[in-house]
């Protein structure tokens, strides 16, 4: 071959090792990644998403965005980034695209026949027309307006608006101004004397109770501010300071650097002068505070020269090897600092660290992905990332807002393009839920004293109306529905309890009973089976328990004075909650950790009674104020009015399918009816793996019967078990008389009264956690058995101890005293014989029989 053959077939080599490197190159990332120009891989996902992942930041590229498909369910934003989002976001009045293409050309809104087109372009209800309320945002639903009258049916209240006359002259105000109770229009009768408050509590003019401390603390507690009412004002002498509550401490302990004051005003505003901190000042070793441009100039500005060393003036320390800094070095005046690049942090003073930004819960809207030197947002399923806000955007139907207004039930869309009233002419509606897939609504009436349901397309209809619970109910504040497993959850503030029912209200029981408790919200989680309620009496907290009324603590019960609504954001597993006291929303995490106030805001916080979020906002309603807010619920940034001239606005929800996700209902998917439960079927907390996924329980009044399933009236006497947790249990208990029903665990025989073997399968219910907390105390009690059983063994068996050992003590004193005689002479020695044997007779040791020596005759 010659030399051009050889050079030819080197070609061919290197052309074929070149393409099977490029070939391995192509191949090192997987369908689901995107090769960057540098052979990185990311995931697809990351590509075009408005922030480059890539070092070369080839994923950003306009050749790279141009080149991606939208699918047929997306817009194509189109421009330089060729992004793609859902369509349900065209058109919907939020620039989502950077060039903004997914709101041009929309057409004009149109209203339904059933509702008023505000002149920018909203939507309200006929109803709202003219009814003094500003609805519109631009005010054109009252303008032009009629003097209002009411017909025959209605009574006119003082401020114009109409309520049944059914409801003038009934003890309860329903009029904005109190006018349907005044005397002059309810034939000059007087209402009677209020009674519904504790002695311990004050009672409001507006009709609520509070704490009678609350009475005259400087804080606006009532409806009608009637607790600050003819308050005498604390004033202070001269020589003392006045703190924002109206206390008063010595002048000379303002600005002491120590709280003196409860609300800590006494600190506020102090600045201490002497204190020589900032990038521009120099402190002297001397003492003396100098401006850092005098260092180094070669003239004496510090007593003590310490501004002119000679040899730290003239020395750049950053250019022996950066000063030993591992990223940057920046020399100054006087010596030199490390410093890190961005995503980084200082440790050690010179050496870099990359940052954990997703350690904070408030870094990313749902999922934080940490990076070197960085981090990356992603969202849940069902949620997109909106690039102009970094926020989760949910997908799906349209959210709206449900809220109560005294008389009414509302609903609105976010940006108030569709605002109407879903349910009127109520009494006094305060609490309210949703049940998304079934399509139903569920709200509380504080006069009527029920609980009632509809469905959301018959709400309108009275006739479609359901009493869900009717009887034993006093002050239902608060309602939750477990859209799982179909049972609906109420406060009760006046009997201080939390009950379940059925959704169709048949059976029920109570759950948590506490003396001087308050509670006021109710929220829960079907998926994980707890339930989660704030109570603002006797000691205030956030609570926590499982769905069937187990393992119940306070969660929350410092710097909290009188949580009101609480919400649950499942995505994050964060509870959401506003104090009226405090003025304050705030937020925490199931588990009670990571807590943080998100705003506190006397004006725009001056009363909250509910609360919900959504994506990355979190909304309250306000008594006071009369109004509904928003803000950013990671920064309480960017507070935003939603809706004003409401009449008691009180509790809120939102709807949206991805607030109700779909979950695995144990009690219905059991081969048994109702999980084989007699009556109620109700989710266990899921603490751990081996939690039980249900517990049955019974109506109050009746307990489980030895099965764990069927009801009794009185509580059963137990047979013995045969698990070796019960043989344990009753080692130390076998003389009691009585003792509580064994619980036997999920695949464990258990021997009954009724004398068979009973197997525990599958089909049986498994040991709830008040059961095993039972079991618990009898085991404690059981242990407090044996140790009295120890105490009466111990001193018998020492007794014992030392009696066997003066036995020993005497027998070796006895073989001590005994004559012995040797035998030296060989005949008397045993030569016949492996071993001598000698024998005790009664006259004293002598040898076996077969040979025995006799020594009488020996001595003869």
């Amino acid at each position: 071959m010659g030399r051009a053959g050889v050079a030819a077939s080197l070609l061919a080599l290197g052309f074929l090792a070149l393409r099977g490197l490029a070939a391995s190159s192509e191949e090192k990332c997987s369908k689901t990644e995107f090769q960057c120009q540098d052979g990185e891989c990311i995931p697809s996902k990351w590509v075009c998403d408005g922030s480059p992942e890539c070092k070369d930041e080839s994923d950003e590229w306009q050749e790279t965005c141009k080149s991606v498909t939208c699918k047929s369910e997306e817009f194509s934003c189109g421009g330089r980034v060729n992004r793609c989002i859902p369509a349900s976001w065209r058109c919907d009045t939020k620039a989502d695209c950077e060039n903004g293409s997914d709101e041009r050309d929309c057409a004009p809104k149109s209203c339904m026949d059933d509702q008023f087109q505000c002149h920018n372009g909203q939507c309200v209800s006929l109803a709202f027309v003219c009814d003094e309320d500003h609805d519109c945002e631009d005010g054109s639903d009252e303008a032009d307006c009629p003097t209002p009258t009411c017909n025959p049916n209605m009574f006119q209240c003082n401020s114009s608006l109409c309520i049944p006359k059914l409801w003038a002259c009934d003890d309860d105000p329903d009029c904005p101004d109190g006018s349907d109770e005044w005397p002059q229009n309810c034939g000059g009768r007087t209402a009677p004397a209020p009674g519904p408050c504790s002695p311990l509590e004050f009672h409001c003019g507006s009709g609520e109770c509070i704490h009678a401390q609350w009475r005259c603390d400087g804080g606006l507690d009532c409806r009608d501010r009637s607790d600050e009412e003819n308050c005498a004002k604390p004033t202070c002498r001269p020589d003392e300071f006045q703190c924002n509550d109206g206390a008063c401490v010595h002048g000379s302990r303002q600005c002491d650097q120590e709280y003196d004051c409860k609300d800590l005003s006494d600190e506020v505003g102090c600045k201490n002068v002497t204190a020589c901190e900032g990038p521009d000042k120099f402190k002297c070793r001397s003492g003396e505070c100098i401006p850092l441009d005098k260092v180094c100039n070669r003239q004496r500005d510090c007593r003590d020269w310490s501004d002119e060393p000679i040899k730290e003036c003239d020395t750049n320390e950053c250019l022996a090897n950066k000063g030993g800094c591992s990223h940057i070095c920046k020399d100054l005046k006087l010596g030199y600092e490390c410093l890190c690049p961005e995503g980084y942090q200082l440790v050690d003073q010179k050496k870099c660290e990359d940052i954990d930004e997703c350690l904070s819960p408030d870094t990313c809207s749902q999922i934080c992905v940490n990076l070197e030197g960085s981090y990356k947002c992603e969202c849940n399923e069902g949620y997109q990332l909106d690039l102009p806000t970094k926020t989760c955007k949910a997908i799906g139907t349209i959210a709206y807002l449900f809220f109560t207004n005294r008389n009414e039930v509302r609903r609105m869309t976010l940006d108030r393009s569709d605002y109407g009233s879903l349910i009127s002419h109520l009494k006094h509606v305060v609490a309210l839920d949703l049940e998304i897939a079934q399509h139903k609504i569920y709200w509380s009436d504080l006069s009527q004293k029920k609980i009632y349901s509809t469905r959301l397309d018959q709400a309108d209809n009275s006739t479609h109306h359901t009493a869900v619970i009717s009887t034993g109910l006093r002050a239902p504040d608060g309602i939750a529905v477990d859209w799982v497993h179909g049972n609906i959850y109420w406060t009760d503030s006046a009997l201080g309890t939390v009950s379940v029912a059925n959704r169709e209200g048949t059976k029920r029981k109570t759950l948590i009973e506490e003396p001087g408790s308050k509670p006021r919200a109710v929220v829960v989680d079907p998926s994980r089976g707890f339930m989660y309620w704030t109570d603002w009496g006797s000691s205030a907290k956030i609570a926590k328990s499982g769905l069937n009324g187990v393992d119940s603590f306070p969660l929350v019960k410092d710097g909290i004075e009188w949580p009101n609504g609480i919400t649950l954001d499942l995505v994050n597993q964060r509870l959401y909650w506003v104090d009226s006291k405090l003025h304050s929303i705030s937020s925490v995490g199931v588990d009670g950790g990571s807590r943080k106030t998100i705003l506190e805001d006397q004006e725009r916080l001056a009363h909250p009674f509910a609360v919900t979020v959504f994506e990355d906002k979190v909304f309250w309603t306000d008594i006071l104020n009369e109004a509904i807010f928003s803000a950013n619920r990671l920064t309480g940034t960017n507070v935003t009015l939603v809706a004003e001239d409401l009449f008691s606005p009180e509790d809120i929800v939102l709807y949206h399918n991805l607030r109700q996700p779909a979950g695995i209902s144990w009690c219905e998917n059991h081969p048994l009816p109702n999980g084989g439960c007699e009556y109620l079927c109700l989710p266990a907390p899921q603490i751990t793996r081996h939690s039980p996924k249900y517990t049955c329980a019974c109506p109050d009044g009746l307990h489980l019967a030895a099965d764990m399933r069927s009801c009794s009236k009185d509580p059963e006497v137990p047979a013995t078990s045969t698990t070796p947790l019960a043989r344990l249990l009753t080692t130390t208990s076998a003389l009691k008389q009585t003792a509580r029903p064994p619980a036997a665990t999920a695949g464990v025989p258990s021997t009954h009264a009724g004398g068979g073997l009973d197997l525990t399968t599958s089909e049986m219910v498994t040991l709830s956690q008040q059961a095993r907390n039972e079991v618990a105390a009898e085991t404690n009690q059981d242990k407090h058995s044996s140790r009295t059983a120890l105490s009466v063994v111990l001193p018998l068996v020492l007794i014992s101890l030392i009696a066997f050992g003066a036995f020993l003590v005497w027998k070796n004193w006895r073989l001590k005293n005994i004559n012995s005689i040797n035998f030296d002479n060989p005949v008397y020695q045993k030569t016949t014989e492996d071993e001598v044997h000698i024998c005790r007779s009664q006259d004293g040791y002598t040898y076996p029989s077969r040979q025995c020596v006799s020594l009488e005759d020996d001595v003869a």
